[in-house]
């Protein structure tokens, strides 16, 4: 595809901003600081000018001379043009370092006086250009930046080429861009480059790079679906996709369902001029390819193209389509060109090729979708062969095709069906459904691909015109699924909604169970939602509605185990009793799903495995974007509990990159995409997702989580050596599932790096206390594998205190218990924190078990801490512990340290002595750590201790 010379972009970009090319930025860059050149290369509108001035504006600090070119197509044929652009100004300040006849040549050359030509004074004017050079570097390093490099006059390509073979040693770099289709085209400007260029290829953006990009560009109206389509559509060329987002921002109407985007002039111009150049017929040939879903020259001809051979092949020469012997299916070179043929055909020749494609298409489902394209005004034949089709790509788990046919359905559905007569829709299984009813349907297919956005559109219009109360509750609830954790967004709706629902039990059902969701997202209130579930439960049995009484039971079981509630066990049982919906099977919420986190939390890994992986394949096969999304990091959090870290960020990484392309869970995916990296991948970026997705949970007012994004967060300050800090992440942590009710340790598991951290500050005390609490829920619950934790934790406490031979003894037991379990991961932090243990005794450190097992993890991070400790060579001897303070020392304690310490002796907890005092709990932990401090001692019993001494004295 050739580009007009004069087509730029857009005036409003940034040269010092670059979108989207964090990675080949950094490699340019890199080279650059190494004193190399580098060579942009891609197809137009790719983004290398934007690279380009970026990296120049960068780099021209360093750089006391910049000399700049950038060739035009229209002026490649004056030579010495570009190296006029590049010397006119400092010639000059060089010319008299400069021999006579090199002077002479190149001043001819530059300024056009006299009849200077590389046949007739080629060496003089090699050499010149390459003393200039040379003489520039003497004054300081000297930067090139050559743009559009395909387009300099051969006279100047050749002069520079032979300077930057010989520079040598010579502080000159070369920062160049050319424009290349292939992969290898930039093989021959080289030859205008040193030796030592690296070459950058700048390749398309991804969809979350597109969407970056648009919303940096004001284009931030557009759907997420609309955005997929402009990455369709351009190909992930940036140029592109900012102008189809352009027109599509100043059309007044939006494409119909089905239709290719509007192409805009600018646009449509790059491949016009080759289009023009096909027969009438040999365009209306590739129309018909361009509007099929897989076009082959079979189909061509069955579409009535007697001649498609010969027509394609025509196209194909022109490089319009992209040719493969082996693939019979016509492929076009971009997806602009089959775009800006669909937008320059006439309306009727557009409804004439799907005319012909609903006929001679063999999927049905793209025969109905071209029948629909066809038609003008409302058809009840055509809107139920719709909804047929429909039906068929959501059994085939295509529930995004399957929105789109139902907008389609919905489009020729008449208003007053009966007008028509009674009709048999098997779609719905009953008579002729409303235009409403099949947006609705198209909203929940919507959801289910992902397209929250598409489906929040369709429910709000649905809406404003919707007096049926099951259509309105139906429609809320799409509002309500759409605003995905960013439930406290819709607090308004839930009024609304029970009173659209009124009386009966199966709208009810579904008001409740959202209820249900709020009070866990937005009040963070566990135990009243296990009231809501049990309630939108029964409510869905009285009214037949099992869909949702299985909902409603999987979500009663899930917060039962949270709260290690005994019924929990006999709670997913029911929701797994018969019969069973399928679509509840493998949902994200549904009963197999709750069974899947009991298994986790019960350390029953292998079944967890099994049962997360199946719930993927299916959500795959479904085409369920959100759950596979959940799927995903939940067989990543399996992974990483397993101890095999290299797995589980390449799984958290794929959800993540999923997470963000849909809008659909960014918070949960980027928390576990966190804890992988911190575990086995880059702790800075751990630190940044956690940062994320606290940021993300706290504007969502998602409590839930909010106190997983800090645990987190907490983990990942604890592997980075930043102690304190993860303290005040993980107490916060405990601060927030104490409000919500949460009691099983096995949730989040972070007691264990919280008691660590508090040990490494100096808090021994604090850290006995959180595991003697947290120990007696997990014996409850029987947590295994959080039991063999905290019994590690609680080594560290008594290695803090002296206690070396207890706490040898007590890691050792910790390791052997989580192998037993299969924790990978934790077993290597055991041997770790034993062999630090043994560190502090005379002898060699016996650091290999520990760097033995976090290899086999691929825990990268522990293996560098593991490193460190190794080059740190034997611990220095502890120094003996302070002497205890006396019961007099409690008169030395301030005011409010005093009445904390009083209240203390009282045996209130932390939140009574807030609420008590009308202090913050933070304020009541900070005070405690300063009487600690003041006190030499290291608990709350030390206090009554203490006071236990005043008061027999």
């Amino acid at each position: 595809m050739t580009v007009r010379g004069d087509f730029k972009e857009p005036a409003r970009c940034r040269p010092d901003l670059v979108i989207g090319r964090e990675e080949p930025f950094a490699e340019a860059r890199g080279q650059l600081a190494r004193g190399g050149s580098v060579l942009l290369h891609g197809p137009a509108g790719i983004g290398k000018s934007t690279v380009l001035r970026a990296l120049a504006a960068e780099n021209a600090g360093a750089a006391p001379t910049v000399l700049r070119c950038s060739a035009t197509e229209s002026e490649s044929h004056l030579p010495f043009l570009a190296l006029a652009d590049l010397f006119g100004l400092v010639l000059d300040r060089v010319s008299g370092a400069l021999p006579a006849a090199q002077r002479t040549a190149l001043e001819s050359a530059l300024t056009g006086r006299g009849e200077s030509t590389l046949q007739r004074d080629g060496l003089a004017l090699r050499l010149a250009v390459l003393s200039t050079l040379r003489a520039l570097a003497a004054e300081g390093p000297v930067l090139v930046v050559a743009d559009d490099l395909q387009w300099l006059d051969p006279a100047s390509a050749e002069l520079l080429g032979f300077a930057a073979r010989r520079l040598g040693d010579t502080p000159v770099q070369m920062l160049c861009a050319v424009r290349t289709e292939g992969l290898e085209e930039y093989d021959r400007h080289l030859r205008a480059c040193p030796p030592d260029t690296r070459v950058v290829r700048l390749g398309p953006f991804s969809r979350a790079q597109v969407s970056t990009l648009l919303d940096h560009r004001g284009y931030t109206g557009l759907s997420r679906t609309t955005v997929r389509d402009i990455h369709r559509t351009s190909g992930g060329n940036p140029l592109f996709a900012l102008e189809l987002g352009r027109a599509l921002a100043e059309s007044p109407t939006r494409p119909r369902p089905g239709e290719p985007l509007p192409v805009p002039t600018s646009l449509r111009a790059l491949v016009l001029s080759r289009l023009e150049m096909l027969s009438d017929e040999a365009r209306r040939t590739l129309l018909v390819a361009g509007v099929g879903a897989r076009p082959t020259p079979a189909l061509l001809r069955a579409a009535g193209r007697e001649h498609a051979e010969e027509e394609t092949a025509q196209a194909a020469a022109l490089g319009l389509l992209a040719t493969d012997p082996e693939e019979p299916t016509l492929r076009f070179a971009h997806p602009l060109i089959s775009a800006a043929l669909y937008a320059e055909a006439p309306a009727h020749e557009r409804r004439a090729a799907h005319a012909a494609l609903s006929t001679a298409a063999f999927d049905p489902i793209e025969r109905a979708r071209h029948l629909a394209l066809a038609t003008t005004g409302t058809d009840p034949e055509v809107a139920a062969r719709l909804a047929e089709a429909a039906a068929l790509a959501r059994d085939r788990g295509a529930p995004s095709v399957a929105a789109s046919l139902g907008l389609l359905a919905a489009r020729h559905t008449p208003v007053d069906p009966s007008a028509d007569g009674p009709r048999a829709d098997p779609a719905s299984g009953g008579g002729v459904p409303s235009p409403d009813e099949r947006r609705l349907q198209a909203a929940e297919d919507a959801i289910t691909a992902g397209e929250v956005d598409l489906a929040r559109d369709i429910a709000r219009e649905v809406l404003t015109r919707a007096t049926v109360p099951a259509e309105r509750v139906r429609a809320w609830m799409v509002v309500i699924e759409a605003a995905g954790q960013a439930l406290g967004e819709v607090d308004a709706v839930y009024p609304q909604v029970l009173a659209d629902a009124g009386d009966d039990p199966r709208l009810l059902a579904l008001v409740h169970y959202q209820l249900a969701w709020r009070e866990v997202v937005v009040d963070g209130d566990f135990a009243k939602a296990r009231l809501e579930t049990a309630h939108a439960a029964e409510l869905a049995a009285r009214g037949g509605d099992r869909r949702t009484e299985l909902m409603a039971l999987a979500f009663q079981s899930s917060t039962e185990t949270l709260m290690g509630h005994p019924d929990a066990p006999a709670t997913i049982e029911r929701a797994l009793q018969e019969p069973q919906d399928p679509d509840v099977a493998c949902h994200h919420n549904g009963a197999a799903s709750a069974r899947f986190r009991w298994l986790l939390m019960s350390d029953r890994l292998p079944e967890a495995r099994r049962s997360i992986t199946g719930l993927l394949r299916e959500a795959r096969r479904r085409g369920m974007v959100e759950s596979e999304v959940h799927f995903l990091r939940l067989l990543a959090d399996t992974e990483l509990r397993s101890g095999h870290c290299g797995r589980a960020l390449d799984l958290t990484r794929e959800s993540l990159r999923l997470a963000r392309d849909s809008g659909i869970g960014e918070s949960a995916s980027a928390m576990l995409a966190s804890l992988a990296e911190a575990s086995g991948g880059d702790v800075d970026r751990a630190l940044a997702l956690a940062r994320e997705a606290a940021d993300h949970a706290e504007v969502d007012g998602d409590q839930m989580y909010l106190s997983l994004a800090l645990a987190a967060l907490g983990y990942a300050r604890l592997v980075a050596g930043d102690a304190a800090a993860a303290v005040r992440a993980l107490r916060r942590v405990r601060e927030l599932e104490h409000g919500m009710g949460i009691n099983d340790p096995a949730r989040g598991r972070w007691h264990g790096d919280l008691a660590e951290a508090l040990v490494r500050i100096g808090e021994p005390g604090e850290a006995q206390e959180l595991i003697n609490v947290t120990r007696v829920h997990a014996r409850r619950l029987n947590r295994l594998s959080v039991l063999a934790v905290l019994d590690r934790a609680e080594a560290l406490v008594r290695a803090a205190r002296g206690e070396h031979e207890a706490a040898r003894v007590q890691l050792t037991s910790a390791q052997d218990r989580l192998a037993a379990l299969g924790l990978g991961l934790e077993e290597a932090r055991a041997a770790f924190a034993l062999a630090r243990l043994r560190a502090r005794g005379p002898g060699p450190a016996p650091y290999d078990e520990a760097a033995r097992l976090f290899r086999r993890c691929r825990a990268l991070p522990w293996l560098r801490q593991v490193d460190a400790a190794v080059a740190a060579g034997p611990a220095a001897p502890e120094s003996a512990p302070a002497a205890p303070a006396t019961p007099a020392a409690l008169d030395s304690l301030a005011s409010m340290e005093r009445q904390v310490a009083s209240l203390v002796m009282e045996g209130a907890t932390n939140r009574e002595i807030a609420g008590r005092l009308f202090i913050s709990v933070k304020t009541v932990e900070a005070t405690l750590t300063r009487v600690y401090r003041k006190l030499g001692i290291r608990s709350r019993v030390d206090i009554v201790r203490l006071a236990a001494g005043r008061r027999t004295r």
